[in-house]
């Protein structure tokens, strides 16, 4: 892809660990370095993570001030969700009506996996963020991310011997990061996107007793999958500190994962990515490589 013919494009959030391999893999996809923009809300934290000739802006999902200084001259733009979980929806309004405003041809949402039909309390504010989307004018494709194998604390599960959940016996079809943020960077590369869903789940799904068996396997040490009832999960999650709207959040996901919305046969991901999705055994090796190192 070289620089006369390649549209700009602006990652959001891009100090966080998928803004950053966002970058990474759109450099990797030939994007030339002054053609990517990383919208930041703290510009000294960027400093030193991108590569030379990467554009730093500042901008803020809090305020609608310098946003269309943020997003001039961006023709693709990747509005990575917010992970304050408190009016995400109202946060995700500020980048779109500015993406409308500066005449943005194409902006791709980091959504949820079966985002229209799940009912675990993470799908509302994507539910009210594509419907955003679709009343805007903004041409939009989502990207419907499922669960990332890096949400499983696996450092913790190996010093108390357990892996904790509400999960049941439900089955997860997580991807890697990474294997999201190349995705994204596919389809932000890719013409003709806009009105596309991407249903973005990895090839394997696993229950959490798998998980905790591929830690003992790999790690030699016993590792087992402690099943609660959700008001027990959210006592125990309290109980370990956590506030209560996030020992929510993760047991209504659990909930979620109980009914199989967080598993999908065939999704669009392989495809996007040309490769098979990172597998659990990969991601179990691969954190217990971090830990050693």
């Amino acid at each position: 892809m070289n620089s006369t013919s390649s549209p700009t494009i602006a990652v959001t959030a891009a100090t966080g660990k998928l803004g950053q391999l966002v970058v990474s893999s759109l450099l990797e996809r030939g994007v030339p370095a002054d053609h990517i923009v990383a919208i930041v809300r703290n510009p000294a934290k960027a400093q030193g993570l991108f590569a030379p000739g990467v554009q730093i802006r500042q901008a803020d999902y809090n305020s609608p001030e310098g946003w269309d200084r943020a997003l001039a001259g961006v023709q693709r733009l990747l509005l990575i969700s917010s992970s304050d979980l408190n009016d995400r929806a109202d946060q995700h309004r500020t980048v779109i009506e500015a993406a409308s405003a500066a005449g943005v041809e194409l902006l791709a949402y980091t959504s949820l996996l079966k985002a229209d039909t799940a009912r675990m309390s993470l799908a509302a504010d994507h539910q009210a963020t594509e419907k955003l989307l679709t009343e805007s004018g903004v041409p939009f494709v989502l990207l419907r991310n499922g669960w990332y194998l890096e949400n499983y604390d696996l450092a913790q599960a190996l010093q108390t011997g357990s892996v904790l959940g509400a999960a049941g016996t439900g089955r997860i079809s997580s991807a890697s990061r990474k294997d999201l943020a190349e995705a994204a960077a596919a389809a932000l590369t890719r013409d003709g996107q806009a009105g596309k869903v991407y249903e973005l789940a990895g090839d394997e799904a696993f229950s959490l007793s798998e998980l905790a068996a591929e830690l003992s396997k790999q790690s030699g040490k016993d590792v087992q999958y402690r099943n609660f009832a959700p008001e027990d999960y959210q006592r125990t999650l309290e109980g370990f500190g956590l506030p209560a709207p996030v020992a929510q959040m993760l047991v209504s996901s659990d909930e979620g994962v109980a009914r199989g919305e967080l598993e999908l046969p065939n999704s669009d991901l392989r495809e996007l990515i040309g490769r098979p999705s990172t597998s659990l055994k990969e991601a179990v090796a691969s954190q217990l490589a971090g830990q050693q190192a």
